[in-house]
């Protein structure tokens, strides 16, 4: 199959990547400028962490309603399962490039739709419009960067798709936070992120297609002066004459896109166990957690103990900043190290990360203050009706306080000290804003705690061993495994896979930390990233620095990839022949 000259991908490939930028700025301006693909995936991962604060303020409805809450969030989700799911078919029809282009146009609709919404329910069709677009985006803008990439540093240039990702993460906090004084915060913020969608629309049209999806569709020569602009002169007939072979063989196969069912798919030794390992990464990515620590890190910071907006999102903008370093550090090591190694050096930190945080808000939890009868009186108009009724009022806590609702009901801390006991009172702005004016702080999400600065520490670390493997991983190595005729469908089975998951644990978070509590929600997680990193040892091929057509052969070679430590032994075209 096709993929491109065999070179060693050695500790050169970093620098190598680097000096393109002096050498061949055409390769640089393709992968960045189909990157914005994953800033937009990663703006709206982040975005939504902060104006979910403020929607909640705005309308009622969604500050009683978790169920509410979750929907906003997870029908972005639901609308990138369809996006990524007709996104294979669109890239295989008309093109990498187009279906770029059709992502962004939804984007775009989607945020204006969001930013003018009058109710919530306009408010989640604009995120189905988003969620069209990021899935679409986010499986064809690696395919592009891919086909677009010299072998030995495709690794580097995709993995910019990665950093784009976190990097739109990262802007999304800082663009929350310059909001949050100003009148219409949450729409301004939703509503910005029709600008990079726009960018990249007018980028994209000055930009080819695909040299190699170009080449399949019969356009040999022009497919020939976009390989010239993106291979030394003296690799560039041996990449033609590669691509050649394969399309030829495609045809002798007659197994060309337009003909590829789901069953044949399956049947094919080669491709099954590429979605086994391109599938299953898809999959573990999102059931470790990590999009729920994106869309909820504001909300995680103040089931942590702290009580202030803008605070939460001060600190998960330090959350957001640790991924996007992550993701840099993943560019310099993945053709390096390799994609195994880094997988399981990322899965060994993210257990770790998840026992410890585990283990914090379980010390969160059953040690939050006292409900203090005395200062509750203080506030006597305002008595939480639970607590007034109660009989064993005096074993209340803040927990206690904040898990009741009839109506739902916030802690009101001690002036003295946050962890004194405090007061049990109705959850509404007033009272709100009669609590802080007394110098105390308002809870409604978490309780005042000792141990909050450890569950800041414990996301930091997850985020830090998360982002370089588990982070970007997963879309590297489902943009290089399958074949050329295969990477529209499979790749699109990959990222369907990867937003389905993603939507089950968006959807479910929130009530899972108010049925079993966030300390358990996040061991469940823990022994998940367990299960991965067995998957990673058993069923993951290294393809570090392979062409594809390499790769191929080492996948029907082998089935199980355990020896992480070794160099695959794989005989290429030349050796065999």
């Amino acid at each position: 199959m096709e993929g491109g000259i065999h070179t060693d991908a050695d500790t050169t490939a970093f620098r190598d990547c680097l000096s393109l930028s002096r050498k061949n700025p055409f390769v640089l301006r393709l992968a960045f400028s189909a990157g914005i693909g994953g800033l937009l995936f990663g703006y709206d991962t982040g975005v939504i962490s902060g104006a979910l604060l403020y929607i909640r303020d705005d309308f009622k409805s969604v500050e009683r309603q978790t169920v509410l809450q979750e929907s906003i969030v997870s029908m972005a989700v639901a609308g990138a399962i369809i996006g990524a799911a007709i996104g294979g078919w669109l890239n295989d029809k008309y093109g990498r490039r187009t279906a770029i282009l059709i992502a962004d146009f939804l984007f775009f609709v989607g945020a204006i739709l969001m930013a003018s919404a009058p109710n919530p329910a306009i408010i989640i069709v604009g995120r189905v419009f988003v969620g069209l677009g990021v899935g679409m985006a986010s499986m064809t803008a690696p395919l592009y960067i891919s086909e677009a990439s010299p072998a030995k540093i495709r690794g580097a240039l995709v993995s910019t798709n990665g950093f784009l990702i976190t990097g739109g993460q990262f802007l999304s906090y800082l663009i929350n936070l310059a909001f949050t004084k100003v009148p219409g915060t949450w729409r301004w913020m939703l509503g910005v992120a029709g600008i990079p969608a726009f960018l990249q629309f007018v980028l994209m049209l000055l930009l080819p297609e695909s040299p190699r999806w170009i080449y399949r569709k019969g356009k040999e020569e022009k497919a020939k002066a976009i390989l010239r602009k993106i291979y030394p002169s003296d690799e560039v007939d041996i990449e033609i004459q590669a691509l050649k072979e394969s399309v030829e063989k495609e045809a002798l196969e007659n197994e060309s896109s337009e003909n590829i069912s789901f069953s044949k798919v399956l049947k094919t030794k080669t491709v099954r166990r590429g979605l086994i390992a391109g599938v299953g990464l898809q999959i573990f990515q999102q059931f470790v957690g990590i999009n729920t620590v994106m869309y909820y890190s504001p909300t995680i910071v103040q089931l942590a103990g702290i009580a202030s907006n803008q605070t939460a999102l001060l600190l998960s903008l330090v959350i957001a900043g640790l991924n996007a370093f992550g993701s840099i550090v993943s560019i310099y090591f993945i053709d390096r190290t390799g994609r195994k190694k880094l997988l399981i050096f990322s899965l060994c930190g993210v257990i770790l990360s998840l026992g410890l945080l585990s283990a914090v808000f379980h010390k969160t939890t059953s040690h939050s203050p006292a409900v203090s009868a005395a200062e509750t009186s203080h506030f006597a108009p305002y008595t939480c009706p639970d607590y007034r009724s109660s009989r064993s009022s005096a074993t209340w806590n803040c927990m206690k306080c904040l898990k009741s609702s009839s109506p739902s009901c916030g802690f009101c801390s001690s002036s003295q000290n946050k962890l004194f006991p405090g007061a049990c009172l109705i959850s509404n702005n007033t009272v709100k804003d009669i609590c802080n004016r007394e110098d105390r702080s308002w809870y409604t999400r978490g309780c005042p705690s000792s141990f909050g600065l450890l569950a800041l520490i414990g996301l930091g670390l997850y985020i830090i061993f998360f982002s370089p493997g588990m982070g970007t991983v997963p879309w590297i190595v489902n943009s290089e495994i399958y074949p050329l005729r295969y990477r529209g469908i499979c790749g699109g089975i990959a990222a369907t896979a990867n937003w389905i998951s993603n939507l089950i644990v968006a959807q479910s978070f929130l009530s899972l930390t108010q049925v079993i509590g966030t300390s358990w929600t996040f061991l469940i997680f823990g022994v998940i990233a367990v299960v991965a990193l067995l998957f990673v040892l058993v069923c993951v091929p290294e393809t570090k620095g392979l062409p594809i057509e390499e790769i191929e052969i080492m996948l029907e070679k082998r089935a199980f990839q355990l020896e992480f430590w070794k160099k695959p032994d794989v005989p290429t075209k030349n050796q065999e022949a």
